[in-house]
């Protein structure tokens, strides 16, 4: 964990270096769950793929681990000062002396995906790849310059098909570059593996398979 600055105050992100010492980096933007063990070890296996990766913390500390406890969680969020800790955490990646290249990748699950959508729209300058894992987003993509991945689930309770297919209409009509993939018998949080309900062992590796090559192409590695 290292502390960082965002709008005055203090406060925590998850940084992974790879072995080798540099690589593109790449922002990992949290689900509603908060900042907790498997976003950490996410960042950690990008750093083995040769990334930079960094996880701001949004929750200033806090963590859910039932649905509950994140809808609580989520009810008292206070959205500007995480918009604010997500634009410093750009500064923070950019800044650092072991990120690579010209663009910088975003990888956002569920709340954390609007975030990712946000920020490439908000930064146009500093996003060349986006990976959307089962959440959509709403921003002025017309703006962005990033490529977009997505991973969703056909038959997903919290993100239905008509908004992700809506989304991919707005980006291909902003003229972004956008694939995104369906997985037919996957659910919410299937990437997820400390999600037992929900994990897909086989979507999640598929999807990340697809996720490092799109990242690889996009940032230079």
């Amino acid at each position: 964990m290292i502390e960082f600055q965002a709008d005055s105050q203090t406060t925590q992100g998850y940084l992974a270096v790879p072995a080798r010492g540099s690589g593109p980096g790449v922002l990992v933007l949290h689900a509603w769950w908060g900042l907790n063990a498997f976003f950490k070890q996410l960042c950690d296996r990008l750093a083995a793929e040769g990334f930079v990766a960094f996880a701001p913390d949004l929750y200033n500390g806090k963590t859910a681990a039932t649905i509950d406890e994140a809808k609580q969680l989520l009810k008292v969020r206070d959205l500007a000062q995480m918009e604010a800790k997500a634009l410093a955490a750009v500064e923070v990646l950019r800044r650092r002396p072991a990120v690579t290249g010209a663009g910088l990748g975003a990888i956002g699950f569920s709340m954390g995906a609007a975030w990712a959508g946000q920020l490439s729209s908000l930064r146009p300058d500093d996003f060349a790849a986006v990976v959307l894992f089962y959440g959509i987003a709403e921003a002025d993509f017309a703006a962005a310059r990033a490529a977009y991945l997505g991973h969703f689930a056909e038959h997903d309770e919290w993100e239905p098909l008509e908004g992700v297919r809506q989304l991919e209409a707005d980006l291909h009509a902003a003229g972004r570059d956008v694939t995104f993939h369906l997985y037919p018998e996957a659910g919410h949080w299937f990437f997820e593996d400390d999600r037992p309900d929900a994990y897909d062992a086989g979507a999640a590796r598929l999807a990340w398979e697809r996720t490092l090559t799109f990242l690889r192409e996009r940032l230079g590695q």
